[in-house]
């Protein structure tokens, strides 16, 4: 390599000015929509504005143990329910144990979305760990706390809803009959 000149040019930086590149004009692009639904609510708006919150009555009859699947339950159309009326974002879930969990869905957080976030701190523990294993219900109470539900537990499962899917219906009722 004695002092002879270069007969390549490197593509990296053949053509490059010195001088930065024309800025664009500020261009706004489209922006995303929020992933939240039409109605759904945040609950400190709920707050502000003193509306009040309604919870869903199908969550006293699932006789759901907190420490089992939610997808273990009978009827699965009672886990696309809201939990709450008006929906809301997010909601926090308090136990009287001291236990708190926060059940979140930017669509509404339906009863599913709130036995997910119980499940989830109760998957864990074994059956004799618990002292009331049964969902009893929710309830909401304003003067306590307006952005959260009490859980209240129970020992045993409660009553189980009337519906129920229609083959172990069918099954019964053609178990009565050969019975009879």
């Amino acid at each position: 390599m004695s002092g002879e000149p270069l007969t390549k040019v490197d593509s990296a930086v053949q053509g490059l000015e010195a001088t930065s590149p024309p800025k664009e004009s500020h261009i706004h692009k489209h922006r995303r929509a929020s992933s939240s639904a039409n109605g759904v609510m945040n609950i400190n708006d709920l707050e502000a504005q003193g509306i009040d919150l309604q919870i869903a009555k199908e969550t006293q009859m699932l006789g759901w143990k907190v420490n089992t699947s939610p997808t273990s339950i009978d009827d699965k159309d009672y886990l696309k329910v809201m939990l709450t009326t008006p929906p809301v974002k997010k909601i926090d879930l308090h136990f009287k144990t001291g236990l708190h969990v926060t059940a979140r869905n930017l669509k509404g957080v339906t009863i599913r979305d709130a036995m997910d976030a119980i499940h989830k701190s109760f998957k864990k523990r074994p059956d004799d760990e618990l002292p009331e294993p049964y969902l009893k219900g929710f309830e909401w109470d304003k003067e306590e706390s307006w952005t959260s539900l009490l859980v209240h537990l129970s020992t045993n499962a409660g009553p189980k809803p009337a519906g129920g899917s229609s083959k172990k219906k069918k099954k019964a009722a053609a178990a009565e009959e050969e019975a009879a």
